[in-house]
């Protein structure tokens, strides 16, 4: 996807997260944030959209020191200007986003073309992926667009666990294959093979020969699952699903 792409999609899955946060209320429990409350995912969000802008604002080649990063940020909001507080936040961002040069040189942290089109695809997906926590904590989580879904499944598998396999450990080798059947539009990947072994998991773009567990599905819904941010119900799982389970166990993204 194209860095517009990816800031329109931080720019409206920035106005739903608001709408969900609104409806649930601050005190709502969030599901798919176990121990978190929709007051914890507003000021979460909020404050890495602050810390993201940051490093492109700045150019910032290293890492903020902790007194940097808080001065960024600034200090949280109480309840009745935490909605506001976000709104100027991801206003913010994606303007400064929109308005940066394509060389921008500044600090990220996942391999990506240029420094500007990593922020962008990781401020769209992380919104996206929180705004679909939101709303599941009122009712029903929308999907997202077939080469947006595409996009951060890539992201993830390749991104994420491509460089940081270590977290996938499994006593016995499996292969679990991800085949996503849309995303006509997208010239990117649209199959991909995760092998987990004791020492780790290596994962490449395409389908293997065979698998021990095959999941198939429209990108979007495959984007949620493999997220964690829905079950796999709906979804063709071909052989064994403990694999899966494996998957779901160990593939969390933390804030640290």
């Amino acid at each position: 996807m194209e860095i517009g792409r990816h800031i329109d999609a931080l720019e409206r899955a920035g106005l739903d997260f608001v709408d969900a946060a609104e409806k649930a209320g601050f005190d709502a429990p969030v599901p798919t944030c176990p121990e978190w409350t929709v007051r914890d995912l507003v000021q979460h969000v909020g404050y890495v959209h602050r810390w993201a802008a940051a490093y492109v604002r700045g150019g910032r080649v290293s890492v903020l020191s902790d007194d940097e990063e808080e001065r960024a940020v600034g200090p949280m909001p109480p309840d009745d200007e935490l909605i506001g507080w976000f709104q100027s936040g991801h206003t913010a961002l994606v303007d400064l986003l929109r308005a940066a040069p394509a060389d921008t040189r500044c600090w990220h942290f996942l391999p990506a073309p240029t420094p500007l089109s990593f922020w962008a695809r990781r401020q769209a997906h992380e919104t996206t992926v929180h705004r679909a926590d939101l709303q599941g904590a009122v009712g029903d989580i929308a999907g997202v667009e077939a080469d947006l879904g595409l996009d951060g499944i890539d992201e993830l598998l390749m991104g994420f666990y491509g460089t940081r396999g270590g977290r996938l450990r499994s006593e016995t080798a499996c292969t679990l294959a991800v085949h996503a059947t849309d995303g006509a539009e997208s010239d990117g990947p649209r199959a991909w093979t995760v092998t987990m072994t004791p020492r780790g998991a290596t994962i490449v773009r395409g389908a293997p020969g065979a698998a021990d567990c095959t999941l198939t599905g429209p990108a979007s819904a495959l984007y949620l699952a493999l997220w964690n941010r829905r079950d796999p119900q709906g979804l063709d799982i071909r052989g064994e699903e403990s694999v899966l389970s494996l998957w779901r166990e160990k593939a969390t993204i933390r804030w640290t």
